[in-house]
């Protein structure tokens, strides 16, 4: 795909990802980021997927209970239709949405718009998430945050399911699902095939 250059004047955009195991604090930060360009007086749209509505049908809500405001939507493409004029755009559980959230992101960036996007990189089997691989080539700025293992307490970076159900999406919380270090991951998964 041919790109026009910027013109002179015209402000650089960016995409930042946020990405780590459940519990590992990813959507706070980008509640965190969030709010601090809403402090600086920036237009500022955020998404979420509409099929996560575990504690709130419209926030975006971290584990901690902190919330912000954000538009549900069923595919990546509603983004662009939904966030003109704006200076930032915030998208969390990125790993719920479609491959084309990485090409909206860079197009939203292409405009001058900053991009925070959080999600977990890898599913429940430890495999690549989504479009979380992709996004993560493409960003200009990466944070992987860390949980603390359930079990050892080094840093966690994989999310254990607890459950037996083996669909990759599974809506849940503790209950469903802890942090684990690669160890401890890796000793579950052996133990639960026994």
């Amino acid at each position: 795909m041919f790109l026009e250059p910027h013109f002179k004047g015209q402000r650089s955009g960016w995409i930042e990802v946020i990405c780590g195991s459940m519990f590992s604090g990813k959507t706070e930060e980008l509640i965190r980021r969030l709010k601090r360009a809403i402090i600086a007086n920036q237009r500022v749209e955020i998404f979420k997927p509409k099929l996560d509505t575990r504690y709130d049908e419209t926030k975006v809500v971290s584990h901690d209970a902190n919330a912000i405001l954000s538009t549900p939507i069923e595919s990546a493409s509603e983004i662009l239709k939904l966030s003109t004029e704006v200076n930032v755009v915030g998208i969390d559980e990125a790993q719920f949405f479609d491959e084309q959230l990485p090409d909206v992101c860079q197009q939203l960036a292409l405009k001058g718009v900053r991009v925070i996007v959080a999600g977990l990189d890898m599913d429940y089997k430890g495999q690549p998430f989504g479009p979380m691989p992709n996004l993560l080539a493409v960003a200009e700025y990466i944070t992987k945050v860390h949980a603390i293992c359930q079990h050892c307490g080094n840093l966690a970076t994989h999310s254990y399911r607890l459950t037996v159900d083996s669909n990759q999406v599974v809506l849940g919380e503790k209950e469903a699902y802890e942090p684990r270090c690669r160890t401890c991951y890796e000793m579950g998964n052996i133990m639960n095939l026994k």
